[in-house]
């Protein structure tokens, strides 16, 4: 398995689909998937490691810092998690003086989400290590390659989706 780990370029160019793919080359592309995973989010896991922070948490302030204002629930349909999920990682968040839960102008049962500066910092922070990771690959690997790593995430993405919305029917 080892030797696997470093062999990042097994999957024959020349297959149009996944099913025409042979298995080994699946596996290592899910090897590849895991280990650019775990490369991308060491930095910002060892920085909220730190802070007693994890992921989940990031991802927070990461949408947040995103879309200043946002609403809670519009959080939870980004994040796809329940409220449950959200709670407590927001509170954390909110105690942390990391984000600001305000009250909507025009409804106060809905509250609108925003980074403080102390949150603006750290998302910069964490963010900053993985823009650098794919400016890195981006630039190594040019245009086309990051026009179809783009294409293929969006694949899983809405392939992830249509698994999703089939197993609420």
């Amino acid at each position: 398995m080892a030797s696997r780990k470093n062999n990042v370029n097994t999957v024959d160019s020349n297959t149009d689909t996944a099913d025409a793919m042979p298995d080994e080359a699946l596996f290592s592309a899910i090897e590849l998937f895991h280990f650019a995973f775990r490369a991308f989010t060491a930095r910002p896991d060892e920085i909220l490691a730190e802070l007693g922070l994890g992921r989940v948490h990031h991802r927070v302030l990461y949408f947040v810092g995103r879309s200043p204002g946002l609403r809670v629930s519009d959080l939870l349909a980004t994040l796809a998690v329940s409220k449950q999920a959200l709670h407590g990682p927001l509170r954390q968040l909110v105690e942390a003086d990391l984000i600001a839960a305000q009250p909507d102008s025009s409804d106060g049962r809905v509250r609108r989400l925003s980074l403080s500066r102390k949150g603006s910092a750290l998302e910069q922070r964490l963010s900053r290590t993985q823009r650098e990771v794919l400016a890195l690959a981006f630039s190594a690997s040019g245009v086309k390659a990051e026009a179809g790593w783009r294409e293929v995430m969006a694949q899983i993405v809405a392939t992830a989706g249509e698994d999703s919305a089939s197993s609420r029917e």
